[in-house]
């Protein structure tokens, strides 16, 4: 093992560990047992060692990905011969489309009213339609499929005169853990995608800041939400104005080579610190004393 991989070694594992433990909690929250993950991970480590780490030139083999991830061969042919999900490549998720029509009805000003806000529309017919919206924003997405989740999720509601009314300026799914779930699939792998970019020292080096601070106090924490919602939010909508103008599904008379994914997310985060507990120790039977003489026997 070369110096650098030595001192490398234990960051990894600290890092790893304090990832898994995130992790973790959302799994044991929803129930999966270490059984079901460790299944998961097997089949994640094949399936980047096939595909992720081939040498070129050369077909990937079940070989070449036991070499890698450290599983047997039969292990890998198994994995490799079940029947695993459809591959998803993360373009068609209806939260990024439905996202991207809410945006769209917030800032464009087709579908504003004269103090700027996003105007009540017709599903379809008459212009300004959602029917409209949607084929603006969201590329070949139906447009009443995409209705149906906005109003499944709470951002849009039907009124008796039939008028679609956005209730919300953002698209958060809050009906189902499901959908919250979508949001782990695809946000977690962009920001260690990054990370791992980052870390690999390529260029250019992707845009990765955080300011954080450890000793607040419970009463600053309103107005830090609020703060942060409220910048965030400006800069969620300066950035995907543009990329709505760059992006061939929401605009397309865009002109140029190859198929890029773009984009920025934005999080807060907030934890009580809590002083170390140290964890319960089993109750040991208590040991005999031994007398002098057994002391004495013993030397």
């Amino acid at each position: 093992m070369d110096t650098t991989t030595a001192q490398l070694s234990p960051a990894l594992s600290q890092a790893v560990l304090r990832v898994l433990r995130a992790l973790v909690r959302v799994l044991v929250r929803h129930g999966m047992a270490l059984p079901a993950f460790v299944e998961l991970a097997k089949r994640a480590y094949v399936d980047v060692a096939l595909h992720d780490f081939t040498i070129p030139g050369r077909k990937p083999s079940v070989s070449r990905a036991a070499l890698l991830t450290g599983l047997t061969r039969k292990e890998v042919q198994r994995l490799v011969e079940r029947d695993d999900d459809q591959a998803d490549d993360g373009s068609g998720l209806p939260e990024n489309r439905a996202a991207r029509v809410v945006a769209g009805w917030v800032r464009d000003s087709e579908f504003q009213d004269a103090r700027g806000d996003a105007r009540p529309l017709v599903f379809d017919g008459s212009e300004p339609s959602f029917s409209t919206l949607v084929r603006r924003y969201s590329g070949d997405m139906p447009p009443r499929a995409v209705l149906d989740e906005l109003v499944r999720v709470g951002a849009v509601e039907r009124h008796a005169d039939g008028l679609l009314h956005l209730q919300s300026r953002v698209y958060i799914p809050r009906a189902s853990d499901d959908a919250k779930l979508a949001i782990l699939a695809a946000d977690v792998p962009f920001l260690i995608g990054t990370i791992d970019h980052n870390l690999q020292g390529l260029e250019p080096s992707r845009f990765q800041r955080k300011v954080m601070y450890d000793n607040l106090p419970a009463e600053a924490m309103d107005e830090f939400r609020s703060l942060a919602a409220s910048h965030a939010q400006q800069l969620i909508e300066l950035l995907d104005a543009w990329l709505a103008r760059h992006d061939r599904d929401a605009n397309p008379g865009v002109t140029g080579t190859g198929r890029m994914r773009a984009g920025l997310s934005v999080f807060s985060f907030e934890e009580e610190i809590q002083p170390p507990v140290e964890p319960a120790r089993a109750a040991r039977a208590p040991r005999s004393k031994r007398t002098s003489s057994d002391q004495e026997n013993k030397q």
